[in-house]
């Protein structure tokens, strides 16, 4: 497989995991979410904990789209995203250390490995929104993306 076709794969299914992540923080997950967000992340917010997790949500929402349709914007949202997934480490540190369920995320090795898994998240949308060489014209790789 091209380089360029892995890209794509890995930023659709990047867009998928956003979309699902942030749809669950939006409904079926989100009383379970409310859960793990730390009681300083409110004093800092000055939110409650349900705002928290509806904004995260939407912020998901908003980066799976973001990513799938702003093809010149794409390098940015790839950064925005890794921001995100920087901004929301803290609190799954507080997850894994208070040992608090929440949607996948139900015994303490889970919670460990997903604290493993936030760089490769960061590596991922870093690397799959990335420029396109595509060795064609400018027009061509813009008609590719």
């Amino acid at each position: 497989m091209s380089t360029v076709i892995a890209r794509r794969v890995a930023r659709w299914a990047l867009a998928a995991l956003l979309l699902a992540a942030g749809a669950s923080h939006l409904f079926w997950g989100r009383r379970g979410y409310r859960i793990v967000v730390p009681d300083w992340a409110t004093r800092v917010l000055r939110t409650d904990k349900d705002m928290i997790v509806v904004a995260s949500g939407a912020v998901e929402l908003m980066l799976g789209a973001a990513v799938l349709t702003l093809r010149r914007e794409r390098r940015r949202v790839g950064w925005a995203i890794a921001a995100f997934f920087v901004a929301v480490f803290p609190g799954n540190v507080h997850q894994w250390r208070t040992g608090r369920p929440a949607p996948l995320m139900r015994s303490d090795r889970a919670r460990f490995v997903r604290l493993l898994l936030q760089p490769v998240l960061i590596a991922w949308a870093l690397w799959s929104t990335a420029p396109e060489a595509t060795g064609g014209t400018r027009a061509e790789g813009r008609r590719h993306a």
